[in-house]
């Protein structure tokens, strides 16, 4: 007879107990195979439990394959070799590394929070949970919510001089999500450019090496592009990510040309962080200037709004919307209707033009502090990257390198990232270049901030 020892005051039912115990025995052989268990009668008098709680564990190790039975005849013990699935030996759980806890962080992707307009959104949200949104529980369309199409298209209009439909538009859960639908649709014999230093995911989601392109005070080097054999090229021409570069006009004009020697030609247009400049006026869209539907225009909320919002999405030209139909005529949003529909209304009532007018005049003030802190430390760095966007760049008069100098500000507990960082080849240049984001920054720590960057950085006032 089976002898186990059940403990009838744990909180793990009898059942479950009994099964393990067999289960166990069974795969240490203390049970042999083909050995045939007691009846559910015996065993539930001999381990005084009822024969309920037996037939509950014979049946889970029927399930699983450890025992077979045979009709009014009873249960018998499978050969291992048969079962697929054996369990594995218990081992140590993976530990988990807390997130440092930054004294001060410059990373260039975080945003302003304390700002956010959680009132009205909360309205939003509130309205749409609704038993009146029931149809909402149902998918939507593959290319997103019309509603949030239509909002977008009509921002674009308004903001960055970009005249589309709302059936050119995909919505997506972020860039990434993205690259490998427009990669599709652009075939597998495509050439991806990208720009060097930079930001894209397409040099970890493409099989195949990408091309690098130079960046210098223009942007993109187009000249340098023509000589690849390159037909995409995904750029930042609105605010080049990490450098802050704006695509000169005539570059611009380059760019369109060179993308209208072939019909295969095609340009990514990342609008990267073009909400927010800072100096000059606000720089059209490179899509805007197209005339002949060869650039493919890409932006996200990320920074506009929040970054765990996760809506992205992407203007395909006329010619590419039919593939898209073809090819993803089975595919479902990625992002839930009803954030879709919670960032629709919020944009329709006007909120979203409000927060952004808002943060604008918060992000430049921030921008002008932390630039003020900076020039102290002049000529011993130099600011530059600082037209637009959510950071900018101080290029040090320093002996030791990018990394030893990141060590340095970690050492401090002070997060800081460097142009290397998004560097696809070697940099030539002898100066450590160091990117320092302020979004996250409240305008009462960017004096301490700065001070003990440099004092980790051993820089001192001029």
């Amino acid at each position: 007879m089976l002898l186990f020892e059940l403990k009838k005051n744990s909180s793990t039912p009898l059942y479950e107990q009994l099964y393990a115990s067999i289960k166990q025995a069974i795969i240490e052989a203390n049970i042999p195979i083909g050995a045939k268990l007691p009846s559910k009668r015996k065993l539930a008098q001999f381990l005084a439990i009822s024969q309920t709680t037996v037939e509950l564990a014979y049946g889970q190790l029927l399930a699983e394959g450890y025992v077979s039975t045979k009709p009014r005849v009873g249960f018998f013990v499978e050969d291992l070799e048969s079962i697929p699935l054996i369990d594995k030996p218990t081992t140590a759980p993976l530990q988990t590394e807390a997130p440092p806890a930054w004294r001060y962080s410059f990373h260039p992707g975080k945003i302003d929070s304390e700002h956010f307009p959680f009132s009205s959104w909360r309205k939003y949200a509130k309205d749409i949970f609704d038993e009146s949104s029931k149809e909402l529980l149902s998918l939507g369309d593959p290319q997103g919510e019309l509603a949030l199409r239509t909002e977008i298209a009509h921002y674009l209009y308004q903001s960055r001089g970009i005249t589309c439909d709302a059936a050119q538009i995909v919505i997506g859960s972020g860039t990434e999500q993205l690259l490998p639908i427009i990669m599709r649709l652009l075939g597998d014999d495509a050439q991806f450019a990208v720009e060097n230093p930079g930001y894209s995911a397409l040099p970890r989601i493409h099989l195949q090496d990408v091309i690098p392109v130079s960046i210098d005070e223009d942007g993109l080097r187009v000249d340098e592009l023509a000589q690849t054999n390159a037909n995409v090229v995904y750029v930042t021409p609105s605010h080049q990510f990490p450098t802050g570069a704006v695509l000169s006009m005539k570059r611009r004009a380059k760019l369109l040309k060179w993308a209208n020697e072939y019909d295969n030609r095609y340009i990514i247009e990342d609008d990267y962080d073009s909400e927010f400049r800072y100096i000059g006026k606000p720089i059209a869209a490179l899509c805007g200037l197209d005339q002949n539907n060869k650039v493919i225009y890409m932006s996200t909320f990320t920074k506009s709004l929040m970054p765990s919002l996760r809506v992205a999405y992407v203007v395909l030209p006329p010619q590419l919307v039919q593939t898209y139909r073809r090819l993803f005529n089975y595919y479902s949003s990625t992002v839930p209707r009803f954030d879709q529909h919670i960032l629709a209304n919020f944009m329709r009532d006007g909120h979203f033009a409000k927060h952004l007018n808002r943060m604008r005049t918060i992000y430049r003030k921030k921008h002008d502090l932390l630039i003020e802190e900076l020039q102290q430390y002049a000529p011993k760095i130099e600011v530059f990257g600082e037209r637009a966007g959510m950071h900018l760049l101080i290029r040090l008069q320093h002996d030791e390198t990018e990394q030893q100098l990141k060590q340095r500000a970690l050492d401090a507990a002070i997060q800081i990232f460097t142009l290397s960082d998004y560097t696809s080849t070697k940099a030539t240049s002898d100066s450590p270049t160091l990117l320092l984001g302020f979004g996250d920054l409240h305008e009462t720590q960017i004096q301490k901030a700065v001070q003990a960057l440099m004092d980790a950085l051993h820089i001192t006032k001029k």
